[in-house]
């Protein structure tokens, strides 16, 4: 699920050549090939996902109460008349996920970087997809650059995420059978701005059911905070993630320094609120050295605010315990 949205070559550094990549007609056509075989695989996982939350949302279940296990496959085996309920939730989920790294194929392209086409990836697993993530094939010129291709992804994936909670909110309801809250219910973290979002949509709509326990998401919904979870994760400011591409552009020590804690911060983080983020603080540690950047030209002022917009992002949708029960310390016990 959370890939990095996008991998910049290890001979970035200045005093190693850039590759030499093929970008003829065949080069190009076979990886449009490569994106469009795993984008084909990758609707057909969330649909099966988004069939498996249709179903349980219009019983008036949980979200995934008819699914115990990771795989939503079995179940789909068994009912595969029910595969095109699960469009609204897939649609959601992968035109986040495309508009995001569409929005740094853009960047790329506007700072003559070149990349891969976005590829998205599937995942058989409770939410269909492992994220997607595209591939800078040439160095890129300056931080400015950077900072801009950073943020990109995930100013487009908001712009496509906001009218999905609005619309998901809007088409939730009461739960209609709490009894089934005790089977494989997952309880989720509400970021600051799913919280901010459901205010003001309850402003225009009262009858808008509460955020507690009785409260069912509508598929769309559950799609757009996978969307949010996925684009706080890449605004991490460490490493390779957007985030840190941010960071970096705006100053390397602070990058630097910052990768190097939060790598410790999310190994406690994973003990004590979600597992997760010990997969993360392993997945970081390949990528404590960003590759060097030139500095010139200098980051304007207007670039800073763009990365202090990054920083914001990842205040409004980051959560420190996306899945209630999930830390190492509850699994121990």
């Amino acid at each position: 699920m959370g890939q990095p949205a996008f991998e910049i070559p290890g001979s970035l550094h200045p005093s190693a050549p850039p590759r030499s990549i093929p970008a003829g007609p065949a080069s190009w056509l076979e990886q449009a090939g490569v994106a469009i075989c795993l984008l084909g695989l990758s609707i057909f996982t969330t649909l099966s996902t988004g069939a498996v939350l249709m179903y349980n949302f219009q019983r008036g279940a949980p979200p995934f109460s008819v699914n115990a296990q990771f795989f939503p496959f079995a179940w789909i085996a068994h009912h595969p008349e029910r595969l095109a309920a699960g469009w609204s939730f897939a649609l959601t989920l992968l035109g986040i996920l495309s508009a995001h790294e569409l929005g740094h194929y853009a960047a790329c392209r506007f700072h003559g970087v070149r990349s891969s086409l976005p590829w998205v990836l599937p995942a058989p697993t409770l939410i269909g997809t492992f994220g997607a993530f595209i591939r800078l094939r040439s160095r890129v010129p300056s931080r400015v650059a950077l900072l801009d291709i950073g943020v990109a992804g995930p100013l487009a994936g908001m712009l496509v995420a906001v009218p999905a909670l609005i619309s998901g909110l809007l088409m939730s309801q009461h739960m209609a059978a709490p009894g089934f809250q005790s089977t494989a219910s997952i309880s989720v973290g509400v970021p600051l701005s799913l919280s901010l979002v459901y205010s003001i949509v309850r402003l225009v709509h009262p009858a808008l059911p509460p955020l507690d326990a009785s409260f069912n998401p509508h598929p769309v919904l559950v799609a757009a905070w996978i969307g949010l979870f996925i684009t706080s994760v890449n605004l991490m400011p460490a490493g390779q993630l957007d985030g840190g591409h941010i960071l970096y552009a705006v100053s390397p020590r602070v990058h630097r320094w910052l990768t190097n804690t939060l790598v410790f911060l999310l190994f406690f983080a994973g003990t004590m609120y979600w597992i997760g983020w010990l997969v993360w603080g392993c997945f970081l540690l390949p990528s404590l050295r960003h590759p060097s950047v030139p500095e010139v030209p200098a980051l304007t002022r207007s670039r800073r605010w763009l990365a202090v917009v990054g920083l914001v992002l990842f205040i409004l949708t980051f959560t420190l315990q996306p899945f209630a029960g999930g830390s190492l310390m509850d699994f121990l016990h």
